[in-house]
């Protein structure tokens, strides 16, 4: 490696790490978030399922939650077959990226930890959606459970209980989501390590524009 290679990384893990430190560790921060809103906006759907018998609305939402998840886990699993196919195959890797302007091609050590990195991010995105999926399974289950009637102490506290792992299950897919975004960052090391800087910072930019900026998030705080 050279020294451009190790600030890039560098630059990478204190992007990824320190993003998701900062906003999932310090409430503070965190309450300014889109992801904070949802969360109240989610503690009031499953409060709002005890005002009806028919809950099959909401089981069907749940279950709109469950396929975007698995879509996403079923993906990072090709990824991961792709990429254990490129480590089985650096020569042909290396070619491809000699190929493109400005590249600096790896040796076959590079290639192989430049590889590794990914599929590193993948399978932890992989882990994330899954615990996601399990979660969003849970909640299908106390949502069935809530009774019927009059909401009493017992039903308030079970609707509480499915709106706890339902914020759950989001924040381990917002989690496995944002792998992604930072694994399609560690892509461009491969080419250049300032192309991972680049990428890296961009990722960091969109992510907290999204997440904090965005009309999104004005939509759902209106009296911020």
């Amino acid at each position: 490696f050279t020294l451009f290679d190790w600030l890039a990384l560098l630059v990478f893990a204190g992007c990824w790490l320190g993003y998701a430190t900062v906003v999932d560790r310090i409430p503070r921060i965190r309450a300014r978030s889109v992801i904070a809103a949802m969360d109240e906006h989610r503690r009031r759907w499953t409060r709002a399922m005890l005002d009806r018998e028919n809950r099959i609305a909401d089981i069907a939402a749940i279950g709109n939650l469950m396929n975007s998840t698995s879509f996403l886990a079923t993906t990072s699993i090709f990824i991961l077959g792709g990429l254990v196919a490129l480590l089985g195959a650096p020569e042909m890797g290396r070619r491809v990226v000699a190929a493109l302007p400005y590249a600096v091609v790896p040796d076959e050590i590079g290639w192989e930890i430049k590889i590794a990195l990914l599929l590193l991010i993948f399978v932890n995105a992989f882990f994330e959606l899954t615990w996601a999926l399990r979660q969003f399974n849970y909640t299908s289950i106390l949502v069935g459970g809530l009774p019927a009637g009059a909401p009493s102490t017992h039903a308030i506290a079970q609707a509480a209980a499915a709106a706890r792992v339902l914020n759950r299950a989001a924040q381990h897919f917002n989690t496995g989501l944002r792998s992604y975004y930072f694994g399609l960052a560690a892509l461009a090391w491969i080419i250049h390590p300032l192309a991972l800087v680049a990428t890296s910072l961009f990722v960091l930019r969109e992510l907290h524009r999204r997440e904090f900026k965005s009309a999104v998030r004005e939509a759902l705080t209106p009296s911020a």
